[in-house]
């Protein structure tokens, strides 16, 4: 989720020293093949290029997390209620997911760094509209459009693997993968503290300030690639894919307020499954699909998205809602206060798994990122048991939920975000990070709203019965992964 000297330094200290050569360009146009890309791996530009990109995600990343403890202090200054402005937070995170699968496919036919430089500006009147808003109308529009750097993350994934060799994109990716997991929990302690001494503005001026960087970097360093895929974007299958995306995501987020039977919910999930069978219907009839349903259908595609999506379900609603309602829970809880339920449950969590991404993106391509992956699920599974088995005793918790920030944070999804850049398909290579990428948030939605029916009943029991739905889910995601296999095209890689 920030810190320029710090992630170079860190960078400089994993990429490996030897006569790696590194694809990068001097500013100015596109290049005619990789060749022309590549200078010596000490190339200042280089790592300029690399910081540039995570300024980018940085950006996006203080976006999702530092806007959230200021919740309370914008609903007070304009005037409004918290689940009012919560509405402005499902917007940025519902439009960021969706412009994570349209844009990040776009940039395959426009450009890596032209799309790039859109998104971030997009974000950046967005930001200005926030900081500016005199009233919840505004934010919520500011809000809207700074979802619009959501295939920030995407984009920067992709440009890694480009300019980088495979055993330099690993941990460059590793990083990008602690970023997207927060910072020890600093980025939204600090959010919290700059709310209550400068109010809520005061975070988008800051969150501005980088953005504005990362666009003028971007321009300056960040090469343009050619165009990955020919003829024109697929925008009939973006548009059925994003209207399958947003019923999906409101229709998670009924099931588990208003009940998986009612009407609503019911309605949007049937819409879901209409919608992706008219994007599946387009997808067959058009020369340059979004993603071809063959792709779709192959093992290199399915089985990794399916992954996310089980594992997100699982482990993210442990993490984020059961344990932190729990602790809190004054009767058969631990009785802890917000403060201490964070710093005791999720800053270790945090702060250990911003170490160990970097670290198991050194490690998968040298050792195999399924191998990487299926170590990581599996060791998660055993985690979660534990933590659920011995729910009662809260140091036990404590430790389980520490060492996931090995287990989830570093092995599992810094490998699972790297086999959504490796194994999507050559002739459309932005598809499969767009559509990972989305099952984080879905997966996320659909975690919460299948285990927070179960803990709300109340009861140490009906706790504990939720923390063993999240390991039951988690097991699938182990099983899903086992049928994630590459291609002829991946000989090269150590899948």
């Amino acid at each position: 989720m920030m810190y320029d000297n710090m992630q170079v330094s860190c960078l400089n200290a994993q990429l490996p020293r030897q006569d790696d050569t590194i694809m990068t360009m001097m500013a100015g146009g596109p290049v005619e093949s990789a060749a022309d890309l590549r200078l010596p791996a000490k190339s200042t530009k280089t790592w300029i290029t690399v910081t540039t990109l995570l300024l980018g995600v940085i950006a996006y990343q203080l976006n999702a997390s530092m806007v959230a403890p200021a919740v309370p202090e914008i609903a007070r200054k304009l005037g409004t209620t918290p689940d009012q402005v919560g509405i402005s937070q499902t917007l940025f995170f519902l439009v960021g997911g969706i412009t994570g699968v349209v844009l990040a496919r776009y940039s395959d036919h426009a450009g890596r760094r032209r799309v790039l430089i859109f998104s971030l500006a997009a974000m950046s009147v967005g930001t200005v509209m926030a900081m500016l808003a005199p009233n919840i109308m505004v934010l919520d529009a500011g809000r809207l459009l700074q979802g619009a750097c959501g295939a920030t993350f995407q984009i920067t994934y992709l440009i890694l693997r480009d300019i980088l060799t495979p055993k330099q994109f690993g941990p460059a990716l590793g990083l990008v993968t602690a970023i997207s997991c927060g910072v020890g929990g600093a980025d939204q302690f600090i959010g919290g503290v700059m709310s209550d001494r400068w109010g809520f503005r005061s975070i988008f001026v800051v969150i501005l300030i980088i953005g504005i960087a990362a666009i003028v970097l971007s321009m300056v360093y960040v090469p343009e690639s050619n165009a990955a895929t020919p003829g024109r974007m697929d925008w009939p299958g973006a548009a059925a894919l994003s209207a399958a995306l947003v019923c999906v995501n409101v229709g998670v987020a009924l099931g588990g307020s208003h009940g998986w039977a009612s009407p609503a919910t019911v309605s949007l999930l049937a819409a879901t499954l209409g919608f992706f069978v008219a994007f599946c219907f387009i997808e067959k009839h058009r020369a340059h699909p979004l993603i071809s349903v063959v792709h779709l259908k192959s093992r290199q595609v399915w089985p990794i998205v399916a992954t996310t999506l089980a594992t997100l379900t699982g482990i993210f609603a442990a993490i984020n809602f059961t344990v932190v309602v729990f602790s809190q829970d004054r009767r058969v809880g631990y009785g802890m206060s917000a403060t201490q339920s964070s710093l005791m449950f999720l800053t270790p969590a945090a702060a250990i798994g911003f170490l160990a991404a970097p670290v198991t993106g050194w490690l998968a391509p040298r050792v195999g990122w399924r191998a990487v992956m299926w170590s990581g699920l599996s060791l998660s599974i055993a985690s979660l048991a534990a933590a659920a088995w011995m729910l009662d005793h809260r140091w036990v918790v404590f430790a389980a939920f520490s060492l996931l920030g090995i287990f989830y944070n570093g092995l599992t999804l810094t490998t699972i975000n790297g086999l959504g850049v490796i194994l999507s398909p050559k002739d459309a290579p932005g598809s499969l990070p767009g559509l990972n990428g989305a099952c984080f948030g879905i997966g996320a939605g659909l975690g919460i709203a299948i285990v927070a029916p179960v803990a709300a009943a109340g009861g140490f029991a009906n706790f504990r019965a939720a923390m063993w739905i999240s390991v039951a889910i988690t097991v699938a995601a182990l099983f899903a992964s086992l049928w994630v296999q590459g291609s002829a095209e991946h000989s090269d890689e150590k899948i």
